[in-house]
Formats: structure tokens, C-alpha cells, sequence
């Protein structure tokens, strides 16, 4: 048999290069790397170890329970079989478990394209949004300016297209807004008209929803059609760190749960500020304290769909400043994922959220390692994961596309390795050793290009010359040109004349 030199498979593979180049630029026939994949695998916390946070946890809210709560959550708490003790509400162990029991454990977040709805619960992970950036890293002088309706909007557009943005939360504050009703309302118009994926917000008090739920109505078809079918997630923070609840959060706590507007309530505790300075200190007091708002939407309304978004959050000891990227919030992130899927809830957590300023090597450092940590423990929403920097201060559209770019990868490792008779291609090998010597252009190699491998948009493959030649760009002008071309050509109006119409009538929407 014919040695095959490497100079000749050379050959063999010029004489296909156009083929194979029309094929690389072809999109793949299946996304070897689609959301939803499985976590799980990365347990930061042993059995023990999370037995003992737990109830650590249960003894919190069952002896010293929680203060400042108010008359009618008070009421409601105590009906369900929370404790008066003096100024706070105990809330018993058995109370706490009856929750968890009640508590909807699987459900639809839904978008206004039912294609684009996920499942949320058990082990499946979804990558999205979160955060309340002030200030935008703008695309022509590289440099931070306060956040605008217009930046908004753009940033939804945007996401629009990007597959690992599984749902929206608006990333920035329209700052330009000068009351909170136009700030409420005019957000909502922005991610309705430009995204039917499934979205979330916030309510700035429970007095600016009346309109608001009137737009969701509009938007879903007509009066109570929204309740029917919830495309719209609303992040309260009933909870404020440590132990106590937030009056006007709790007002719009009841707003949603009347509306029938799914919510997602978020402990956002710091440790050594808010909470304790010890990891296992902080993850007890933070499962605590998102329980006690599981408690207190489940003796509301039974069942109704919550996100148990326990987000741990590091304060630099040295500063005092909130840290969003490095070891200590990645391991809190993934241990607090670990610990509500172990109770069996829909579990939301953050990451990504880079200190970095530019899009740089500690940017990408600090967000691929956080990310990874909580794919790989099972968090089913990772908020906060897409476009932002300046530790959460800022918001990036280059940002967003290398983050759904570095999803993708995540997504990739959480998939693993299928092993089969096909995978494992006894024959394929025979074949090459006793025939060619090389697997190229062999029908499971092709196969196998489609199947199992990824092929990044933006990261940088080819050889040193051809970069030069091209003009020796860095991922940061590559990701400002895919961005730029993006919010070019992609103008999507969500909204008919008649619900744009309407909504204008309810509420102050801007052009």
C-alpha cells in the first residue's frame, strides 16, 4: 500500500479547497451547540455541605425571621403559618417546606413566537439578560456615556438576532426618561416592538402598571389575553439584604401576581456588606432570603411561577466595590444553582458580569470564567450573561455578540460526548489505516463537521500573515463591525399601526 506523504494529502485538500470553503460558509445544517443543554456536572458543594447551608437557612427564617414587613403581606404570611414575634414574622420550618412543596417547579416562559418559548426547571440551562446599566460603551468612541431610549431599543434589536439570548431583560436604563411612568412604558414599547422572544422588566412602583398592563394585553390580543399566555417576566427584589422586605418591592409583587405576570425574585445580597464576609455564612443567608420571598408569593398566590433568583454578589474587601467578575462570585454563582436544584425550583443566577471596561483580555477572562461555572452547575437562567461590563455599570453591543459567541462554546461543553458504534467508528478507522492513511473527506468525517463541531463567527483562526494582511484586527473590531451591520440591516417592528396606536393612547411613548 502507497505511503501517503504529507505533501500529497496537501494536495489532495488544495484540490477540494473551493468545495470545502463554499461548505465552511454554508450555515450548518443542525446547531451542534443549541440552548437548553443539561448542567449539572460541576458540584462545588458536597452533600454535607449542602445539607448544612439549607438548614442553616431553615433556622434563619424559622428564629430570627424577617422585619419590616408589611400589614398585608404580614397578614397573608400568618395565614399561611409565619409567627408574630415583637417587630419581625418567624417563619417555620414546616412553613418554609410547605412553600417549596407549593412552589410551581417547571414552566413556560413563553415568547409572542411560540417557536421562541423555553422550558425553565429541572437541569436545563438558558443564557440571557439581566442588569440596569446606566451608561452604554458607545460603538464610534469607544468611550461610556449615560444610557438612552435609543440604546435601548437598539439593544433589543440586536439581541433579537443572536440565538443564545434565550430571553430579554432590558440591559440599560433609558436614563433620558423624565418620570417613571415614561420610563416603565416606554421600556415595555421597546422590547415589544423589537422582539417577540419571551422579555422582562421592571416595575418602578406598583402605580405605573395599570397602563403597562394594559399595553401586555394590546400586545397579546386583547383584554386578558396577556394572563393567558404570560410572554413577560417581571424582576422584583421583595427582599432587601439583610433579612428584611421592601415595602414598594412587596406593592409590586401583588401588581404582578393579580396580572398573572410571571416574576423572577432576586436576592442580590454582597458579601462582608450585606451578608457575610464567609462563603458558607453568605449562601445561607442569601438561600434564606430568597425563600422568604418563595414563601411569601406562594401564601399569595399558590403555585404561581417564580424564578428562585438567588444571586450571589462580591464586594471587594479592600474597596468596598461591588466585584462582578473572578473565583469567589463564579463558585457562589454555581453553589447557589447546586442548591436550588436541589430543591427542585427554577433556578436563576449571574454571571458574566466583568469588571473589565473594554473588550479585552480580562473581560473575556472574567466572563468566560463565570459563565462556565454556572452552565456547568445547572443554573436554568444565568442572567446578566450577554453585553455587560463595568460591573454591570455599562452595557456593550460589541460585548453582546461575543458573548453569544462564547454561549455557544458553553452550550458546546455542557453537550459532552456521545459515544456509539457510530462515534466510535470502528470501521472509519480501519478504513483510513488500511486505505488512504488520513480521515479527510471520509463520509464520517463530513458528518461528523456538521454533527459535532462548532465554527465560530468571530473568534480568530487564520495564520498570522492572513490576520496581517487583513488588517490585524482585534476581537473588539471584529465583534464592533458584526454589531454595527446588525443594527444596520436589522429593523424588525414587532407591533401593528393598531396596538402601536393604542399603547400611545395609554401611556407617553416616545418616537
Amino acid at each position: 500500500m502507497r505511503e501517503v506523504r504529507m505533501g500529497e494529502v496537501g494536495r489532495k485538500r488544495a484540490g477540494g479547497r473551493r468545495a470545502r470553503v463554499a461548505q465552511r460558509a454554508a450555515p450548518p445544517v443542525q446547531n451542534p451547540c443549541p440552548p437548553g443543554q443539561r448542567g449539572g456536572m460541576y458540584r462545588p458543594l458536597t452533600e454535607a455541605q449542602l445539607d448544612a447551608i439549607t438548614d442553616t437557612a431553615l433556622r434563619l427564617l424559622a428564629e430570627l425571621g424577617m422585619g419590616e414587613v408589611p400589614d398585608r403581606l404580614a397578614r397573608d404570611l400568618l395565614a399561611a403559618g409565619a409567627e408574630r414575634a415583637g417587630d419581625r414574622i418567624l417563619i417555620p420550618r414546616k412553613t418554609t417546606r410547605r412553600a417549596i412543596d407549593l412552589a410551581a417547579k417547571r414552566f413556560t416562559l413563553h415568547g409572542r413566537d411560540p417557536a421562541r418559548s423555553i422550558e425553565i426547571g429541572g437541569d436545563a440551562v438558558h443564557f440571557g439578560t439581566g442588569g440596569a446599566a446606566v451608561q452604554v460603551l458607545d460603538l464610534d468612541t469607544g468611550l461610556y456615556r449615560p444610557s438612552t431610549l435609543a440604546d435601548l431599543r437598539d439593544f433589543t434589536r440586536l439581541q433579537d438576532t443572536l440565538a443564545n439570548v434565550s430571553w430579554f431583560t432590558r440591559c440599560c436604563v433609558a436614563t433620558d426618561m423624565p418620570s417613571d411612568l415614561d420610563l416603565d412604558a416606554n421600556t415595555l414599547h421597546a422590547l415589544l416592538a423589537n422582539t417577540t422572544k419571551p422579555v422582562a422588566t421592571s416595575f418602578t412602583t406598583a402605580a405605573t402598571m395599570p397602563p403597562l398592563i394594559a399595553m401586555l394585553d394590546i400586545a397579546a390580543g386583547g383584554p386578558g389575553a396577556f394572563a393567558e399566555r404570560p410572554f413577560l417576566t417581571t424582576h422584583i427584589s421583595p427582599v432587601i439584604s439583610p433579612m428584611r422586605f421592601g415595602e414598594d418591592a412587596v406593592a409590586v409583587l401583588y401588581g404582578c401576581l393579580a396580572a398573572g405576570i410571571p416574576v423572577s425574585c432576586i436576592t442580590a445580597a454582597q458579601s462582608g456588606a450585606t451578608a457575610p464576609a464567609t462563603l458558607a455564612g453568605f449562601l445561607a443567608q442569601s438561600l434564606a432570603e430568597t425563600l422568604a420571598s418563595l414563601v411569601a408569593v406562594n401564601a399569595i398566590r399558590p403555585g404561581f411561577p417564580m424564578v428562585f433568583s438567588n444571586w450571589p454578589l462580591v464586594v471587594d474587601l479592600r474597596t468596598g466595590a461591588f466585584t462582578g467578575g473572578g473565583g469567589e462570585i463564579a463558585v457562589l454563582n454555581a453553589a447557589s444553582a447546586q442548591l436550588t436544584n436541589r430543591l427542585g425550583l427554577p433556578s436563576g443566577v449571574a454571571a458574566s458580569m466583568t469588571d473589565a471596561k473594554s473588550i479585552d483580555a480580562q473581560h473575556g477572562s472574567e466572563k468566560a470564567l463565570t459563565a462556565l461555572a454556572a452552565g456547568l452547575a445547572g443554573g436554568n437562567l444565568i442572567y446578566e450573561s450577554s453585553g455587560m461590563t463595568a460591573s454591570l455599570l455599562g452595557a456593550s453591543f460589541e460585548a453582546f455578540v461575543l458573548d453569544d459567541e462564547m454561549h455557544s462554546a458553553i452550550y458546546r461543553i455542557l453537550r459532552g460526548v456521545e459515544v456509539d458504534e457510530t462515534t466510535l467508528g470502528f470501521e472509519a478507522i480501519r478504513e483510513a489505516v488500511l486505505g488512504e492513511g488520513h480521515f479527510l473527506g471520509h463520509p464520517q468525517t463530513y458528518a461528523a463537521m456538521e454533527r459535532d463541531y462548532h465554527y465560530p463567527a468571530l473568534a480568530d483562526r487564520v495564520p498570522p500573515s492572513q490576520w496581517a494582511e487583513e488588517g490585524a484586527q482585534d476581537a473588539w473590531g471584529r465583534a464592533r463591525g458584526r454589531a454595527r451591520g446588525i443594527l444596520k440591516t436589522h429593523r424588525p417592528d414587532y407591533l401593528t399601526p393598531d396596538q402601536d396606536a393604542a399603547m400611545r393612547d395609554l401611556a407617553p411613548i416616545r418616537d
